[in-house]
């Protein structure tokens, strides 16, 4: 017997979801659709959890525009005392449905044209790479050729 032990497989974010195993990719971008900030986390893991660390460090004059995914409480307190609107729909199970501006929430569609961008790419879209380092670092390379592009 070899006493090597059992092989690492190192940090993957991978995780169960509803479409099966799978990664999920949170993404910033600005007015423009050019992204800003990435993180990726398994696919089981939700949305608001990753919104503070996304938002960190940014200075948000405006408005900051996300799905339902993002809705919680404490992300809509955090955003309007930067002073910036926060455009974030509520979910139906909420109790008391907070108001949004439903004009301005269509210009959400750039994160949405973002992530078809990246997703042109072939690598990207089928996660060839086992790590999630070495995944992240190629998003991190099809976000640079789409600023320079």
């Amino acid at each position: 017997m070899c006493g090597r032990g059992k092989k690492s497989a190192g940090p993957q974010a991978l995780g169960r979801s509803r479409g099966g195993f799978s990664t999920k990719l949170h993404a910033t971008c600005d007015s423009h659709g050019n992204p800003l900030r990435f993180i990726l986390t398994p696919g089981q893991a939700s949305d608001h959890t990753q919104a503070h660390v996304l938002l960190a460090d940014f200075q948000v004059k405006e408005a900051v525009l996300a799905d339902k995914g993002y809705d919680s409480d404490a992300l809509a307190k955090t955003i309007t005392e930067t002073g910036a609107d926060c455009v974030i729909p509520p979910t139906k199970k909420r109790k008391q449905q907070r108001e949004y501006d439903v004009h301005l929430y269509k210009e959400r569609n750039q994160v949405e044209r973002l992530f078809n961008k990246l997703k042109n790419f072939r690598r990207v879209a089928t996660r060839y790479d086992k790590l999630d380092v070495a995944f992240l670092s190629f998003i991190h390379l099809a976000a640079i050729y789409l600023w320079l592009k």
